[in-house]
């Protein structure tokens, strides 16, 4: 059901989002004439080397946009929750805010919560859509606008959009992908959502998958795993955490790499050849070729670079170091 007597022109929007991925939407809200009345982000948080207090990308455009901003450090409490009703939304908008959206909250607006969502759900409900895409082999994700409730990503879908996975797909180049296509998906779907006239379709929780969230020690490569394999890793962990493998009792980063089908020949792990292309490396199921790695300490070099200064033919990469 729309807001009585209010169309989308004179709809009162909050915004929560917090990261790089909630900016492009945010933007097209300002740039359509439906500025927030208030951006809700997360506390700034000690960042750089000198753990100095950074605003999150968000902030930084609402306030560059002359918007309030709101900071707490959690919506539980019933003062927090009294000082977002007191904005009067009319809808509340979310985008990767970070936090904990409780029922009561949920309840406040009149149109309720509006979730944009990086994946085709139910596939991939969670925290890491983007990387578990990538990682189990998907030839297709996309972004979703989703009626919030309490559950995890369980809400009623108003629409979604389908992006291409291809083989050159990084984390990094989807996640800007994805947050474009959200923020053009709400533009386009806000007047009827505002109006009533959207009709949400219920997820199919039997076809549901959880995209749980990203640990660090993923990263390390298992040589031991088809080249194919390796190469989705290498891609999902793009820009973040990277993959990696051990060298002479050191870290190397992998940030890009390409599967070849060509026989390994040779131990998982084994450096079978080097040349301008890049290393390759034998897996359990074909060569790996790292195209692009940084050693401890260095900037990320051409793998044929880090060849030329280290007799590499025949030495092993391990796991965990």
């Amino acid at each position: 059901m729309g807001v009585a007597d209010t169309d989308v022109d004179s709809l009162r929007i909050v915004y929560a989002g917090t990261p790089d991925f909630a900016v492009p939407a945010l933007q097209a809200l300002i740039e359509s004439g439906h500025a927030p009345v208030a951006v809700y982000t997360q506390p700034d948080r000690p960042a750089g080397r000198g753990r100095k207090l950074r605003p999150g990308p968000v902030k930084q455009v609402a306030e560059a946009a002359g918007l309030p901003v709101v900071q707490p450090e959690s919506l539980k409490s019933p003062e927090a929750q009294a000082a977002l009703a007191a904005w009067r939304p009319d809808i509340l908008i979310v985008a990767a805010y970070g936090l904990i959206l409780p029922r009561a909250v949920l309840a406040i607006p009149l149109l309720g919560g509006l979730n944009i969502h990086a994946s085709l759900l139910p596939r991939w409900r969670g925290a890491a859509p983007i990387h578990r895409a990538i990682l189990a082999g998907d030839s297709e994700t996309g972004v979703c606008l989703m009626q919030m409730a309490p559950g995890l990503d369980t809400g009623p879908v108003h629409a979604c959009r389908g992006v291409t996975i291809t083989p050159e797909t990084t984390t990094g180049s989807l996640h800007d992908v994805l947050a474009r296509e959200g923020a053009e998906l709400l533009v386009e779907q806000l007047p009827a959502i505002a109006a009533g006239e959207s009709a949400p379709l219920p997820q199919d929780d039997a076809q549901a998958t959880y995209a749980r969230k990203l640990e660090k020690q993923e990263a390390w490569m298992d040589w031991s795993q088809p080249a194919v394999a390796l190469d989705r890793q290498v891609r999902a962990f793009n820009p973040w955490p990277v993959a990696q493998t051990g060298w002479q009792g050191q870290v190397v980063r992998v940030f890009n790499a390409t599967p070849l089908a060509e026989p390994a020949d040779a131990a998982p792990g084994t450096i079978r050849n080097t040349g301008v292309d890049g290393v390759d490396v034998a897996t359990g199921d074909g060569i790996l070729r790292l195209q692009t790695v940084q050693l401890p300490g260095r900037r990320p070099v051409a793998a044929a670079d880090w060849a030329r200064n280290a007799d590499l033919v025949g030495q092993t990469l391990t796991g965990a170091v």
